[in-house]
């Protein structure tokens, strides 16, 4: 299924973010082990198959302890979102990526729970949405309003202005779809992310703009 294909890959996207966008006035502090278990997360993009599985491990390991120590640790519980996240990406497709899904909604509704307002986690509710299947709790109106939850708290959050810009592509929104990506290609430049920058503008392209 296309949507669990891409689950993995979707909420990966916000997760790499932790490591390399400063944190938001809204972000939640975290246990000293929350924070590792997060950076560990984190540096998991950087190492080869064989070792990441393993960090992935140690970092939702770490995570479960936080929480264990502190249930109401919002960062322990999106390091566990974000272990969990990179695991059923680097799984891919089949039983454990569909069991981890309930798991991911878990740890991700508690994160909000706690810190409603913490943009990277708000993003992440948005992926899982706009990933998972209609069947699976797929949600892409619920996903956008997180999307402008997430601006409203970070405007300059440029990732988060591209996912929204794409969403409202997908539904046909394009005029608004337009307007978002070049938002993001200004902060993308703003901020010199070449990546973020080639996205948007291979949005704007497809939009014939």
């Amino acid at each position: 299924m296309r949507g669990m294909a891409l689950l993995g890959a979707g909420v990966a996207t916000v997760l790499q973010l932790q490591s390399t966008t400063p944190a938001a006035a809204a972000d939640p502090k975290g246990s000293p082990r929350a924070e590792e278990a997060l950076a560990l997360c984190n540096r998991s993009d950087d190492v080869a198959a064989a070792e990441k599985a393993a960090l992935l491990d140690r970092s939702l390991a770490l995570a479960e302890e936080a929480i264990a120590a502190d249930g109401a640790d919002a960062k322990a519980h999106f390091a566990a979102f974000c272990a969990l996240g990179h695991r059923t990406e680097l799984d891919g497709k089949g039983v454990r990526s569909l069991l981890a899904l309930r798991r991911l909604r878990q740890e991700i509704d508690r994160t909000l729970e706690l810190a409603p307002d913490y943009s990277d986690a708000l993003m992440g509710k948005a992926s899982l949405l706009l990933d998972a299947p209609r069947i699976l709790g797929g949600d892409a109106a619920e996903a956008e309003r997180l999307l402008r939850r997430a601006l409203a708290t970070d405007p300059d959050y440029g990732s988060a202005r591209m996912r929204l810009a794409q969403a409202l592509a997908d539904r046909g929104a394009r005029d608004e779809a337009r307007t978002e990506a070049k938002r993001a290609l200004a902060t993308a430049e703003h901020k010199h992310d070449d990546a973020l920058a080639a996205e948007a503008r291979a949005l704007l392209t497809k939009l014939g703009d």
